[in-house]
């Protein structure tokens, strides 16, 4: 394929005939801090030596390099003319010999997108970081490389720097005659490598293990933020997490952490929650909190920790051939950072979490029309880029809790143990991980992976009960269903809870675990048990599977779910009630309705902030239009009522003052808004720090009640690079048409902002309190969205075509505009079309919430 696309076949190709043995890459990044004359720098020097070997003397390949200029190419000391053999994304290699050296010498551009080497200018100081980001394939914007995950090598990085600067990469380093040199890393793929820079601010600690043969393993440890953070960077923390999960992972996969060093790098910017370089792991920065934040927060910062940790070994140590199995990492990684946050942190409960926040995510992405199986068909880099999604990671990691449910723990963890002694530095496919599962579980993987890897769609489990004449269970049967396009029914070992109330308690008084498969299964292990009032389907969450309720169980949430004791089957109901809402079978009003009865009995601070989010949702997108207005006073009301009644000082407090911000809706509810900021109200406990102003500044900007003078102000006491981003979203909320049209401008028609600043900009312009503003630009949406895919990066252009679809313009007019789009332009980038075809599919399944209609 042209450009900067790389196919499967091609790949595939240029790993048959090649084979790498390192790399020596030196870059040359002292331009980083500019010059006197205040131009921002554009590029840096990259000098990168490849030795590598083809199996065909004589044939043609070529390397990749996304670059504004190549200086020199050298290949096995002939030199190549540069305007011959470099198209802007590709260097021609012809004539390889058996044994090959290549020299490219180039200059790289610095990056405002979060790809490749990203340079970041702090606004609180003016100092400058540097970070790589380069997952599936921006490497190669930083030195010339085969950027495909099979073709591993070691690597050698030399860096020079402005003095003042520390260098991190992969390896251990240090500074000699002003260069700092990185040691060998093992073989491992372009994607991987990293490399950071800049005046961090770092602090170190160490891990030790006995490893039970006389010797003992010891880790150097250490993270780093920008210096801004440094004051609310609570680093102890992070290495008590990290250390944790490295007992755990040496506890439970028999394979010494492999890569060394173990740094870990919060940085500006940053397009992810987090990246597994080994050695050198990145995360977001807004992983270090300025403000007073929920547990869940903490929680869901050790789960990435963790999860970014399991890549060490699933990802790093082994990896995938291609990125069809990207799931071959990110399931695994998703699915061992809950298993390793619940068996070795203080985060016990966060499988209630997966179950209620992480399985949303993949419900949604199961049933849109670009779903695919989780061993996924991956033509290209674009397809790459557009699957780490929600089946990759989230419904993978849910199949692999199945997957231990089915064939043991036991058998799961001597498998993975198995997996990497057999695959440690190579590259695996889907039957490698099959075929160490049937050894150690006994099982036929074949007929699993087959029906739940390698097709899509998610299934229904509904209860059927039928009772005797003394009112016992005749019969309890499961009936499984599949969506028309997706008709694989698979098997499913479940739990099923029958619940009653006692004492005002909805407690549960039997449980079965059994098999279900096929359209109808009885389960004939609770026969004879007395009436249950509700049936609870996939108990204990071992499934993937849309739960449903039989009309008694409905009846008894609707009035009875605050009773519910047990906090996993509690989430377990909310996260079905809220795909019944979605599905148009439970109207959006009654699911309001349960979080204003219900909502402030949740113990659980995770699942009562996505209850938040999902009521929110609700009104926005599910709730016919003459019933909105009626629920932004249910919703304020109640975040008002159980915000006043919260624990003062609680996480739940906290948890009803953020929602009260969103769904505030009357002048008092601003006026309340405006006297907490400016110290004219008070509810007590309640500490409204620098984050929590920023939540309440949005909604008065947004509704008028404060003006830009206000918002320059509010800058002024915060500003710092979190303090900008948070001020550019709160003007693009204002509400008028000329900022608006600003707006749209500066990400339509310009290029000008960074990726943090479009991301800010998007949530400013797209409010739901301004539908009418936002009239004019879906029309303007569909006229731009080629033209964006075609000039920007592929993660820029992401943003903006998913950020800027007209979806609050929910009428079938902007359906008929989309089909029209779509039909239009049948041979525009296949990702480009996924993309709206996904939002054409939210917007739909919106339209028939707020009608009323069934299930699509």
């Amino acid at each position: 394929m042209p450009g900067e696309n790389l196919s499967r076949d091609e790949a595939r190709e240029r790993a048959a005939l090649l084979s790498v043995d390192g790399y020596d890459v030196s870059l040359d990044i002292r331009s980083a801090v500019g010059d006197r004359t205040g131009d921002e720098p554009r590029t840096f020097r990259s000098v990168t030596t490849i030795r590598f070997r083809s199996s065909e003397p004589g044939a043609s390949s070529f390397v990749d390099l996304i670059a504004p200029s190549v200086t020199s190419v050298s290949l096995n000391g002939r030199d190549l003319d540069p305007g011959e053999v470099f198209d802007g994304a590709r260097i021609l290699l012809e004539d390889l010999a058996a044994e090959n050296e290549l020299i490219v010498d180039a200059q790289c551009a610095y990056s405002r997108t979060g790809e490749g080497l990203h340079r970041f200018v702090d606004p609180e100081d003016g100092e400058v970081y540097l970070y790589t980001q380069y997952e599936p394939a921006d490497a190669r914007r930083v030195f010339a490389g085969f950027e495909q995950p099979d073709l591993k090598a070691p690597f050698r990085f030399e860096v020079r720097a402005p003095e003042e600067w520390v260098v991190w990469s992969n390896g251990a380093g240090e500074r000699t005659d002003g260069v700092w040199r990185f040691a060998e890393t093992k073989p491992i793929s372009t994607y991987i490598t990293c490399v950071v820079a800049g005046p961090y601010h770092y602090v170190t600690d160490t891990y030790t293990r006995d490893l039970g043969d006389g010797t003992t393993l010891e880790i150097p440890l250490g993270a780093m933020c920008r210096k801004g953070l440094a004051p609310h960077f609570d680093s102890a923390d992070v290495f008590l997490v990290t250390k944790q999960g490295l007992d755990f992972f040496h506890d439970h996969f028999d394979y010494p952490y492999p890569f060394g060093k173990y740094d870990q790098a919060f940085v500006p910017e940053y397009n992810l929650g987090a990246m597994e370089n080994p050695g050198l792991v990145t995360f977001r920065e807004e992983y270090i909190f300025r403000g007073k934040v929920t547990q869940a927060s903490y929680e869901a910062r050790a789960n990435v920790i963790l999860h970014e940790m399991a890549h060490m070994w699933f990802g790093d140590l082994v990896t995938m051939v291609w990125w069809d199995d990207l799931w071959l990492k990110e399931s695994f990684a998703d699915f061992m950072g809950t298993f390793a946050n619940v068996g070795a942190t203080r985060f016990t409960d966060a499988w209630i979490t997966f179950a209620n926040r992480r399985k949303a995510w993949a419900y949604r992405a199961d049933q849109l029309p670009s779903t695919h199986p989780i061993t996924a068909d991956i033509r290209d880099l674009q397809d790459a880029k557009l699957n780490f999604d929600g089946i990759t990671y989230a419904k993978g990691a849910s199949v692999l809790k199945q997957l231990v449910a089915y064939v043991g723990q036991d058998a799961f963890l001597e498998g993975a143990r198995r997996y990497f002694k057999r695959h440690a530095y190579g590259n695996t496919r889907l039957g490698d991980l099959l075929s160490v599962l049937a050894e150690t579980s006994g099982r036929d993987m074949a007929g699993w992976s087959r029906s739940w890897l390698q097709t899509a769609g998610v299934n229904s489990l509904t209860p059927q009960v039928l009772l005797d004449p003394q009112g016992r269970i005749d019969e309890l049967a499961v009936v499984q269903e599949a969506p028309e396009a997706y008709p694989e029914l698979r098997p499913h070992r479940v739990a099923i809870g029958l619940y009653r109330r006692e004492d005002d308690r909805l407690v549960r008084y039997a449980r079965a675990e059994t098999d279900v498969d096929g359209p109808r299964t009885v389960v004939t292990e609770l026969a004879g048990a007395e009436a249950p009032e509700l049936v609870l389907v996939n108990d204990d969450d071992l499934t993937y599977c849309k739960i449903r309720f039989d009309e008694t169980s409905l009846a008894t949430l609707r009035e009875h779910l605050g009773a519910m004791t047990d906090p996993l089957a509690r989430a377990l109901c909310w996260s079905a009630l809220w795909n019944l809402t979605r599905d148009a079978l439970l109207p959006a009003p009654d699911f309001v309705d349960l979080v204003v009865r219900f909502g402030h009995h949740e113990s659980d601070i995770g699942v009562l902030q996505m209850l938040h989010a999902w009521a929110d949702s609700a009104l926005i997108h599910y709730a016919p239009r003459s019933w909105r207005r009626t629920g932004e006073e249910l919703l304020a009301g109640t975040a008002l009522r159980n915000l006043r009644a919260a624990e003062p000082g609680s996480e739940h407090q906290l948890a009803w003052a953020r929602f009260f911000a969103t769904v505030a809706s009357s002048d008092a509810d601003f006026e309340l808004l405006r006297g907490l900021l400016d110290g004219a109200a008070e509810i007590d406990g309640l500490e409204v720090d620098q984050e929590l102003r920023w939540v309440f500044v949005e909604p008065l900007v947004a509704h008028g009640y404060v003006d830009e003078k206000a918002l320059a102000a509010e800058l002024a006491r915060d500003d710092t690079a979190s303090g900008k981003r948070h001020q550019v979203r709160c003007l693009a909320a204002r509400p008028s048409a000329a900022v608006k049209a600003q707006a749209w401008a500066q990400l339509v028609e310009s290029d000008s902002l960074s990726n943090a600043l479009v991301e800010a900009t998007i949530a400013g312009f797209d409010r739901p309190s301004q539908r009418e503003l936002l009239v004019p630009y879906a029309e303007k949406y569909f006229a731009s969205i080629e033209r964006i895919w075609a000039e920007r990066s592929i993660q820029i252009a992401m943003t903006v075509v998913k950020g800027l679809f007209p979806s609050l313009q929910d009428s079938p007019r902007t359906l008929e505009a989309t089909d029209a789009w779509l039909a239009a332009h049948e041979s525009a980038a296949p990702a480009l079309r996924r993309l709206v075809l996904e939002a054409r599919d939210d917007l739909a399944r919106s339209l028939r919430a707020q009608a009323g209609g069934g299930e699509a």
